[in-house]
C-alpha cells in the first residue's frame, strides 16, 4: 500500500467514523427532544390531576351539603304533612 492509498484508506475511514457520530448526535438530540416533550406532557398530566382532584374535592364537599340539605327538608316536609293530616284529622271528628 503506497502512502497515497494510506491516506485515503485513513481519510475513507476517518469520514465513515464522523458520519456515524453525526447520525449518533442526531439520534440522541431527537431523543432529547422526546423526553422534553414526554417531560412537558408528564406536567400536563400531573397539573390536570391535581387541577381535577381539587374540584373531585370541592364537588364531594358540595354533595355532602345537599344530602344535609336535603334531609333537613324531608324532615321539615314529613314535619309539615304531619301537621296538614292533624288538622284533617281534627276537622273531621
Amino acid at each position: 500500500m503506497t502512502n497515497s492509498t494510506a491516506i485515503e484508506e485513513a481519510t475513507r475511514r476517518l469520514q465513515e467514523a464522523l458520519d456515524s457520530l453525526d447520525a449518533a448526535l442526531e439520534r440522541r438530540v431527537e431523543t432529547d427532544r422526546s423526553q422534553a416533550a414526554l417531560a412537558s406532557q408528564v406536567h400536563a398530566f400531573e397539573t390536570d390531576r391535581s387541577r381535577l382532584a381539587d374540584e373531585l374535592d370541592a364537588m364531594a364537599a358540595r354533595s355532602r351539603e345537599l344530602e344535609s340539605t336535603n334531609r333537613d327538608v324531608a324532615a321539615r316536609l314529613d314535619a309539615a304533612i304531619d301537621q296538614v293530616r292533624a288538622v284533617i284529622a281534627a276537622h273531621h271528628r
